[in-house]
């Protein structure tokens, strides 16, 4: 039997975010496991799309063939009620949901009721959620009335690499690796490491600077304002060998995000032996493991300035880290796991 699906994605597949690499490697998967799929750009512009978007993106889904399963990325997903009710009188509409468009910073009060109105509307009609971790899955079934049992979990895969090597010349090299948006913490990073210019570090930033470029500016700006320019650079967006090598040279990875659904590049500092420093925020902590990182609150610098400087002046606490990390890493799922899991949940929601 052909097992075909098409998958919606808002913009181009290619974006480097978390969101979009997880999307990549699932389609991937899905079809070394013999799955057709046809993958349709819903445009750009998703949480808020303009006008004419939304109408190519209803005329796109509304020509995808009577009967056939629709995955739909919870990006555009959860903005699209009105088009999903009428898709499912006639095709399996699955939502995969990252995290909730709601609970993203830097939103006002009336977006994000906006968001969790049209999210919540969209998600009760679905034939199935997946989402990509546990925590995901618990908001959506306490606050937007998924029922439990139309809901399944399939975390990111990984991919087994060498253990990072770190740095040899004294230096602590920290990295933090994200899309330069609100969320993301940036602000409470810097501040934190402006407290701690009497200590040896050298902090890489990788992650996209276009998608909020008011963010972008104000991370030059604090990074300017507090002296840094020297100790810190903002890459953007790298290619996937450039950053596994960044990756390789880091001693710590900080991460000072408000939420994450999940935290794929949390994960991918545990994969390498990387000891974490981050929030307990969201999913984060289950996504990092007992003994392989420190998580403090998110917005609180003083508290993440004291974790950091205890690690950086502790170099056998870190090596005790990395060795729980690489530990870790053994049992954290394959991509090949996580795409079993969701070809399962997908031939029982047909």
């Amino acid at each position: 039997m052909v097992r075909r699906l098409t998958f919606a994605v808002p913009g181009s597949l290619t974006t480097p975010t978390g969101g979009y690499a997880y999307d990549r490697r699932l389609i991937a998967e899905l079809e070394r496991l013999g799955w057709q799929i046809d993958v349709l750009d819903l445009g750009e512009g998703f949480p808020w799309p303009s006008d004419a978007t939304r109408a190519k993106a209803w005329l796109q889904l509304s020509n995808v063939p009577a009967g056939r399963m629709i995955v739909v990325d919870g990006l555009a997903y959860g903005v699209l009620p009105e088009a999903v009710l009428q898709l499912r009188v006639e095709n399996p509409l699955i939502a995969l949901v990252h995290h909730p468009l709601a609970l993203e910073s830097g939103l006002s009060l009336q977006q994000a009721n906006i968001l969790h109105t049209c999210e919540r509307a969209a998600l009760m009609a679905a034939r199935g959620v997946i989402a990509t971790s546990e925590a995901t899955a618990r908001i959506l079934v306490a606050d937007y009335a998924v029922p439990a049992d139309r809901m399944v979990v399939a975390r990111p895969g990984n991919d087994p690499v060498p253990p990072a090597r770190g740095s040899t010349d004294g230096i602590v090299r920290l990295l933090s690796v994200g899309a330069i948006v609100p969320r993301k913490g940036f602000d409470v990073l810097i501040a934190a490491l402006a407290t701690l210019a009497d200590l040896p570090w050298r902090l890489t930033i990788a992650g996209d600077r276009g998608r909020s470029p008011q963010t972008a500016a104000q991370l030059d700006a604090d990074i300017a304002r507090h002296q840094l320019a020297d100790r810190v650079s903002v890459l953007g967006a790298v290619p996937t060998e450039q950053l596994q090598e960044l990756y390789a040279n880091a001693d710590l990875f900080v991460l000072a995000s408000r939420f994450e659904g999940y935290g794929m590049a949390y994960s991918e500092a545990i994969v390498h032996g990387v000891p974490v420093v981050g929030t307990n925020a969201g999913a984060i902590p289950d996504t990092v493991p007992a003994g392989t990182g420190v998580l403090v609150a998110p917005d609180d610098a003083s508290a993440l300035a004291r974790v950091l400087r205890h690690l950086i002046e502790n170099p056998a606490e870190r090596q005790t880290m990395a060795a729980s990390a690489r530990a870790a890493a053994a049992q954290l799922p394959t991509w090949q796991d996580t795409a079993a899991i969701v070809a399962r949940a997908l031939e029982g929601m047909t």
